[in-house]
């Protein structure tokens, strides 16, 4: 609009020009139409500058219409940002390039009605800023940093805090024209919900920490720098007897602990050298252990923890006393009992250890077996050692120096010790010293040869006297004084070696006892052939002396007194029936028929003791008949019934009918050969009817046979038999009568064992040593079995696995199977229950076998 107004005068003045030349004239006629031509020439000229100056009018008509709608609109539009800042819920503030204020609104003015001050246009921001320090709007200012640490509104602005309560958040931005327009923001609802949310958060973190020290099992209490107690826990107050009014009374932690016997603890205590003190026990008076610690924190502040180990020190007091117990226990063995680990350290040793080698306790224990046992004799353990460190039980007999020099006989056992995965650890030591024993079997030879001198000695001295009475009857008097006098001297010496043989027979079958387990345990290993022949041979000599030692033993009992008959009523036939299963085998094995006359007789008498009488007279009968036959059988008469077992054996001379009674005779015709007893088998059944009062009768014929009878009364039957009665559980048991066992094992005396066994629990029994003989034997197995027992190990590398397969393919047997092994192993353990078969582990008990027999049977356990 100015431009076109200053053109439009510019045009006003040229036309003015023009109309005042025009009419002033020409200067002089020469030049009138020259002038002419030039006015014509002006008047076009003005006429094209009038239309254009029209024109000109026209546009600036429109242009200032234009304008005009503009400026309206401008105003219109500053009227709708005027009303749309109104409207904004935060204060707004524009300044221009000078930053004078230009426009704000109400809610800016907001801030300022309160101390009076009327912000207008065109005051600086610098002015606004000192009048808001003056009149001190704002308490605290917030930069960027401290507003996002804070957690207010993270962002380039800042934070105020108004001294009214509110929090302002404060965010600039410049314009194009380098103006600066500025936002208010009310953030106290924000705020204070941000405030609310960390108290909330912060109250359930509290609460959370609360309940878990309350649900600790120590007691646990915080203590400030200021040595107050700051939180505690349930446990803290139980623990110390310590109610919550004195915990919330504001005392400091020391005077706190004065009104509890508990210690007051805390990182500054020192012990009675001085030191740092900062865990202790405490005995409380109501017996109560209590354990104390205090651990200091890097503020002055500390926590201490109480946990009452009362049952915690009972059991280490136990444990301490148990393993004194056990130290006095393997004190106070005579054996010498250690540990050896795999380094060769002696670990542990009992006093008769110590005392062997003569160490004290303090020195033997922790040194290398090179330290402590001599050079040569070291050399001659290491092969043991070695195989005991190799996983094998060890028993050897070697000769062994002792403290003061003397070389004694000793037997030693070394026992590894396997960890859970099967590495050797170590190995247990026994040492049994056997020279006092072999010194007492040399006695006790030498006693019985001087007893039977002195027995000759006093027959002959009563020869001499019997011949000397017939010829004088003074001289006859004298002799039954003298006689009178060696009977007595005979019953001393018979007391005397009855006590001797109580104690020596009981010191003899300990170690023999030991032998035989370890004897047993070798055999449930692995061995070859030869071996095993070995193995086989020392177990049967240890068998025939472990009987010959239990005859003596039973010997002495019985000269002691000390044995008691339990006498009861029961089926005879039960009993007999026993014996006859069991003899009939060994009569087969020495080529004797046997016969068996079966009873329905009750009789009254001790079971076990009677069954050690017939059982006497049986072995004898088949020791003593080298052909023919031996009989068992009764006679029932008035006064009870007689039990007899009748032979075609040697027979005994009728003036030795009453010798065979005596203690070590063993009769004229033995056969040393067969015969390995002592000559007490007929004086145990002597004693024994003598303590059942069971009357004793012999017939007999040298040469053609002998009859052994015992008379026992008769009882009441009863309809229901005693389940306590002893020995008769196993040998009247008929509980699977009508059932049918195979029995596989290539050891022909297993063979016998089992038959006798089961036919003795009522089975009929198959017995077979490989799947060869199984074919033989199929017409009786197409009538069905009820039961399978296999030994694993067979000959030729067979197993019975496989022989119960070839069974079930070839055979069709579905009975269940017992499958019983020396092999200990898990992999063969769990191949065998794979294929649903019952295992067992040698040695078999037979308490245990019926049990487990009985269970496959009632729950049909075939496959």
């Amino acid at each position: 609009m100015e431009e076109l107004t200053r053109r439009n005068e510019r045009l006003e003045k040229i036309n003015q020009a023009l109309m005042q030349r025009v009419e002033a004239g020409p200067e002089n006629s020469d030049g009138a139409y020259d002038n002419f031509k030039h006015s014509v020439y002006l008047a076009e000229q003005v006429r094209e500058r009038t239309e254009a100056l029209n024109q000109a009018m026209h546009s600036l008509k429109s242009t200032n219409q234009e304008l005009i709608r503009a400026s309206a609109e401008a105003h219109n539009a500053h009227d709708l940002l005027r009303q749309a800042i109104e409207s904004i819920s935060d204060a707004f503030v524009l300044y221009d390039s000078q930053r004078r204020l230009v426009l704000a609104n109400s809610r800016f003015n907001q801030f300022w009605q309160a101390s009076g001050i009327e912000i207008h246009p065109g005051m600086h921001q610098q002015e606004i800023h000192k009048l808001s320090q003056r009149y001190r709007l704002i308490d605290r200012y917030y930069g960027d940093a401290t507003t996002t640490a804070r957690g207010a509104l993270p962002g380039d602005g800042k934070v105020f805090h108004m001294r009214d309560g509110a929090w302002v958040h404060v965010s600039e931005r410049a314009t194009r024209d380098g103006g600066l327009v500025v936002l208010y923001k009310d953030i106290s609802a924000l705020i204070e919900n941000e405030r609310a949310l960390r108290e909330r958060a912060l109250a359930t973190k509290s609460r959370t920490l609360q309940n878990t020290l309350d649900n600790l099992s120590q007691g646990v209490v915080l203590v400030n720098q200021n040595k107050l107690v700051e939180t505690w826990n349930v446990r803290f107050a139980e623990l110390t007897g310590l109610g919550h009014k004195l915990l919330e009374s504001g005392m400091t932690f020391s005077r706190l602990m004065r009104h509890t016997e508990v210690s007051d603890l805390n990182p500054t205590s020192r012990d009675a050298d001085g030191h740092a003190c900062l865990q202790m026990e405490q005995v409380l008076s109501d017996g109560r252990v209590m354990e104390i610690r205090t651990h200091p924190m890097a503020g002055g502040e500390f926590v201490n923890t109480y946990t009452d180990i009362t049952e915690r020190s009972r059991a280490v007091k136990a444990l301490a006393e148990s393993e004194q117990r056990i130290r006095v226990i393997t004190d106070a063995v005579p054996a010498l009992i250690a540990y050896v680990d795999k380094d060769l350290t002696l670990v542990f040793a009992n006093r008769a250890y110590e005392r062997w080698y003569g160490f004290e306790r303090e020195v033997i224990v922790g040194r290398k077996l090179y330290q402590i046992i001599p050079a040569m004799q070291l050399v001659r353990l290491q092969p043991y050692i070695n195989r005991a460190l190799q996983g094998q039980t060890v028993n050897f007999e070697i000769s062994d120096p002792s403290r003061d020099g003397v070389v004694r006989h000793v037997v030693k056992t070394y026992v590894p010790e396997m960890d859970e995965e099967g590495e050797i650890l170590g190995f247990y030591v026994l040492v049994q010293d056997i020279t006092e024993i072999r010194l007492t079997s040399e006695a006790l030879a030498q006693a019985y040869q001087h007893l039977e001198q002195r027995v000759q000695d006093r027959t002959s001295e009563l020869t001499e006297l019997n011949g000397q009475l017939r010829q004088e009857i003074e001289e006859r008097r004298q002799m039954e004084s003298r006689l009178r006098e060696a009977k007595q001297d005979a019953e001393k010496a018979n007391h005397s070696k009855t006590k001797f043989l109580a104690a020596a027979s009981h010191d003899l079958l300990q170690p023999m006892n030991a032998a035989r387990l370890f004897c047993a345990s070798l055999m449930e290993h692995p061995l070859d052939d030869r071996t095993r022949q070995l193995v086989d041979s020392l177990n049967y000599s240890l068998e025939d002396v472990e009987t010959l030692l239990a005859a003596l033993v039973d010997i002495s009992k019985l000269d002691a007194g000390v044995v008691k008959p339990d006498l009861m009523s029961f089926n005879a036939g039960d009993l007999l029936n026993n014996l006859a299963n069991e003899y009939r085998t060994l009569a087969a094995d020495a080529s004797l028929s046997f016969d068996f006359v079966p009873t329905s007789a009750v009789i009254h008498t001790d079971s076990q003791l009677l069954a050690r009488i017939m059982r006497n007279f049986l072995t004898n009968a088949v020791r003593y008949t080298r052909n023919g036959k031996v009989m068992l059988g009764c006679r029932r008469r008035k006064d009870g019934l007689e039990i007899q077992v009748l032979d075609t054996g040697v027979g005994i001379a009728e003036d030795k009918l009453e010798e065979i009674f005596l203690e070590f005779n063993r009769g004229s015709q033995a056969d040393t050969a067969r015969d390995k007893g002592l000559g007490l088998g007929l004086a145990i059944v002597d004693k024994m009817s003598g303590i059942l009062k069971h009357p004793i009768r012999v017939r007999s014929v040298l040469g053609k046979g002998s009859c052994f009878s015992v008379l026992v009364p008769y009882g009441r039957r009863h309809h229901a038999r005693r389940a306590t009665a002893p020995g008769l559980a196993m040998l009247g048991n008929q509980q699977f009568r009508g059932r049918r066992a195979l029995v596989l094992d290539n050891e022909a005396s297993i063979c016998k064992a089992m038959d006798i066994l089961l036919s003795g629990w009522g089975f009929e029994v198959l017995t077979v040593r490989s799947w060869e003989e199984t074919l033989l034997i199929r017409e009786q197995l197409e009538e069905g079995v009820d039961l399978v027992i296999a030994d694993y190990h067979l000959d030729n590398g067979a197993t019975g696995l496989d022989a119960v397969a070839l069974m079930r393919s070839e055979l069709a047997v579905e009975a269940p199977v017992l499958m019983i092994t020396a092999n200990y192993t898990t992999t063969l353990k769990q191949e065998v229950r794979e294929l649903g078969y019952r295992i067992m582990n040698k040695p078999v008990r037979p308490a245990k076998l019926k049990a487990m027999i009985h269970h496959m049977i009632e729950h049909g356990v075939v496959v």
